[in-house]
C-alpha cells in the first residue's frame, strides 16, 4: 500500500480512485481544522487528495436540503486542506467540478482552466466556486493541483454512475456535455501526480456526449429499453450544461479518449456488473 497518499471520502470518487492508486483512504468526519490536524497526525502523508464533497442524494436540487452540510463539504473543507496543506509541506489534490461555469453553444468555445465565467443560478455550483476562487490562487504559488471533473460515467453500476442516473427517466435532454469517463480519470490522476503537477486542469474526455447516443449504445444491448428527448426549457430545471478544453491535460503527456470511443465497452461491462 502507498503510504504517502491519503484519500479523503469513500463517495463514489474516493472509492474509485483508491482503487488504482492502492493509498490510504479515510471518511473521517472533518467539522474544523483541529480534525483535519489530527488525521494528517494519524496518517503523515505526503499527498492528501481530497473527494470529500456533496451533490446531492437524487440531484443537484436536493442541496438545498441540507445547506450547512454543502457549504461544510464543498466550500469550508477544501480551504481547511489547503491550510493544513501548506503549514505541514503536504501536496493538496483537490476535487473540483466543471458545473461551475456557464457556456453558451453558439458563441463559447471549450472553457479553459483560467476563465472566471461563472454559474451563479444553482446553490450546488455556488458551494463549489467559493473553495476554487480561494483554491485556485493558491495554486498558483504552492503544491496544489485542482482538478475539475464533470458527469461521471463509469462501467459499473453505482448511483452516481450517469448511466445509472439516465436509466431512471423516460425523457431525457439532447445536448453535448464534456464528461469524465472514470477508468479513464483514474489513470489522469496518476499522470499528474508522477509530473507533480501544480494548478487547475479539466480531466474531462476528448469530444462531448449527448445523452441520446449513450442511452442507444445501452438499447442495442437491452432492446426493451424507451426513452424519449425532451427539451431542456420544458423540463423547467436549472442545469449546468458545458464543454470544457482539454488542452492543457493533453500538454501534460496525458493521451486523451474521446467520450464517444468508450461508450460501447462501458456499456457492456456496465451489463456484466
Amino acid at each position: 500500500m502507498n503510504k504517502k497518499i491519503l484519500i479523503l471520502g469513500k463517495g463514489f470518487i474516493g472509492m474509485s480512485l483508491q482503487k488504482t492508486l492502492n493509498c490510504q483512504i479515510s471518511d473521517t468526519l472533518i467539522k474544523s481544522y483541529k480534525d483535519a490536524e489530527k488525521i494528517i497526525k494519524k496518517y503523515r502523508p505526503k499527498v492528501i487528495i481530497n473527494c470529500i464533497g456533496i451533490t446531492g442524494k437524487r440531484n443537484v436540487d436536493d442541496c438545498e436540503l441540507d445547506i450547512d452540510g454543502v457549504l461544510l463539504a464543498n466550500s469550508f473543507i477544501p480551504v481547511i486542506l489547503a491550510e493544513i496543506a501548506l503549514r505541514n509541506n503536504i501536496k493538496l489534490v483537490h476535487i473540483s467540478s466543471g458545473c461551475i461555469f456557464n457556456f453558451d453553444y453558439k458563441r463559447d468555445l471549450p472553457i479553459k482552466e483560467g476563465s472566471e465565467d461563472y454559474f451563479f443560478k444553482l446553490f450546488y455550483s455556488r458551494s463549489k466556486i467559493y473553495a476554487e476562487r480561494a483554491i485556485e490562487k493558491l495554486a498558483r504559488d504552492y503544491n496544489i493541483l485542482l482538478v475539475r471533473i464533470r458527469i461521471p460515467l463509469i462501467n459499473l453500476k453505482h448511483p452516481k454512475n450517469l448511466l445509472d442516473k439516465l436509466l431512471k427517466y423516460n425523457k431525457i435532454i439532447d445536448i453535448p456535455n464534456s464528461v469524465t469517463y472514470i477508468p479513464d480519470f483514474v489513470k489522469a490522476i496518476k499522470r499528474l501526480l508522477s509530473i507533480d503537477a501544480k494548478g487547475v486542469y479539466n480531466v474531462v474526455n476528448r469530444g462531448a456526449l449527448r445523452y441520446p447516443k449513450l442511452m442507444r449504445v445501452y438499447q442495442k444491448y437491452v432492446p426493451s429499453y424507451k426513452f424519449k428527448i425532451i427539451a431542456l426549457k420544458k423540463l423547467g430545471l436549472v442545469r449546468t450544461n458545458l464543454i470544457l478544453s482539454i488542452a492543457k491535460l493533453e500538454k501534460s503527456g496525458f493521451k486523451v479518449r474521446n467520450i464517444n470511443s468508450v461508450l460501447d465497452k462501458c456499456v457492456k461491462e456496465y451489463l456484466k456488473s
